[in-house]
């Protein structure tokens, strides 16, 4: 337990946040600083074929320790965080034996971790969790995936016993903005099939996820002094609040659960004279998926048709889909993860991902990839947490995987 968290606090300390903005591979030259440090620990751990391509992208191999054909298994997280909130001085706090109650994060700012805001917390009374200081997120999302997958390879490696076929491990870049399967080499990554250790509280295990796309639309109005604007000027904002108030109210996140999808505005910004807006549209039925597409094209051609053709801009652009179609050919690989959590007590919890992973993008590169849970809980702001009792379950998932799938079952 002392190793996973001495790994975790180290790599939460660099600063990797990724850049949507940017057109660069990968888009912020930091995620180079974990991913240099990470192949010195894959050469430390005695690892073969040892990478960091000009991308970013870190690969290793862990040899067999078998006299037979198995399929070759991979593990992968990866190094950036979400640019929702500032990754840069991460100061991780540690509450031992917890109690039950209100955590202090920032007395400062007066900012608490409260079961009263997050019930869920009342489930790990006794155990020891890392929390932010109240300014940064936590990056366990995915530094944790990443310290469970060493610390899994680890073991495997100090105890020859366990018995196991090839295990690849890749970590990647630029996840969080949507790119991180962009450049992954999957050939060069040589396994049959694989998991992303990106998931949330202990027990997830997942294999379907949303159908995505992005949409962006840029508004061009006319800026006339109020004073002599009548029947003349042209308010970009007040259009793009119009568009955003004839999509369903009760299509957006904050109304939606389980398998119900939303439109999602993340940004607005603009003046009278020119206004960009940016939605992401999510559901994991591609039927539906598809028609919320055509509903704001539909409600962008009505408003074409009130104000002029030549006011607005739109580009919607799929970004993944719903690897369930992928994943369900092989399920086997499903109840492989299912039967280790269960081997080393752990519930299963098979739910959809209400968002993706690489693995969604790679499942359609041939690489079927479902994902396992890391124990973090509120991802990508300052109330995010990890029990470590929950990063040990992980990497014992881990290694029995490894272990099982080279077993007669």
């Amino acid at each position: 337990m002392e190793k996973i968290v001495e790994r975790f606090l180290k790599y939460v300390k660099i600063h990797t946040t990724s850049d949507s903005e940017s057109n660069s591979h990968p888009s912020t030259s930091r995620q180079f600083d974990l991913a240099k440090i990470l192949v010195e620990e894959l050469k430390e751990l005695g690892l073969e074929e040892i990478s960091l391509d000009e991308n970013g992208y870190v690969m290793a191999t862990l040899p067999s320790n078998i006299n037979k054909e198995v399929p070759t298994i991979g593990f992968i997280a990866h190094m950036d965080t979400s640019p929702d909130l500032s990754g840069e001085n991460v100061n991780p706090q540690i509450v031992v034996n917890y109690e039950g109650e209100d955590i202090l994060l920032n007395e400062e700012k007066q900012i608490i971790l409260s079961p009263k805001d997050f019930p869920e917390l009342k489930e790990y009374i006794g155990q020891t969790l890392i929390t932010t200081d109240g300014n940064t997120l936590l990056g366990a999302d995915d530094k944790a995936g990443i310290a469970e997958i060493l610390t899994a390879i680890e073991y495997l490696i100090e105890h020859p016993e366990i018995k196991h076929g090839v295990v690849k491990i890749g970590f990647t870049p630029d996840e969080e903005i949507g790119k991180g399967a962009d450049l992954f080499d999957v050939k060069k990554f040589a396994a049959d099939f694989a998991y992303t250790v990106d998931g949330g509280e202990v027990g997830e295990l997942e294999y379907e996820n949303f159908n995505a796309a992005g949409a962006r639309i840029k508004i061009q109005g006319r800026n006339i002094h109020p004073g002599s604007a009548k029947n003349k000027m042209i308010n970009s904002i007040e259009i793009g609040m119009e568009i955003n108030r004839l999509l369903p109210e009760n299509q957006k996140p904050q109304y939606t659960e389980d398998y119900e999808g939303f439109f999602h505005l993340t940004d607005f910004r603009g003046s009278v004279e020119e206004t960009e807006i940016y939605y992401i549209i999510r559901d994991h039925n591609r039927e539906l998926f598809e028609e919320k597409k055509k509903l704001l094209s539909e409600i962008l051609r009505l408003v074409k048709i009130k104000y002029g053709d030549h006011i607005i801009q739109i580009d919607i652009r799929d970004q993944y889909y719903n690897m369930k179609e992928k994943i369900e050919p092989v399920i086997e690989i499903v109840d492989l993860a299912k039967e280790a959590m269960e081997k080393v007590h752990v519930e299963p919890k098979i739910q959809p991902i209400r968002g993706g992973t690489d693995g969604a993008r790679l499942s359609f590169e041939e690489l079927p990839c479902p994902n396992i849970f890391t124990g973090g809980h509120n991802f990508h702001g300052k109330f995010e947490y990890i029990p470590v009792e929950s990063m040990k379950k992980a990497v014992e998932v881990i290694v029995k995987i490894a272990e099982l799938n080279a077993s007669e079952r």
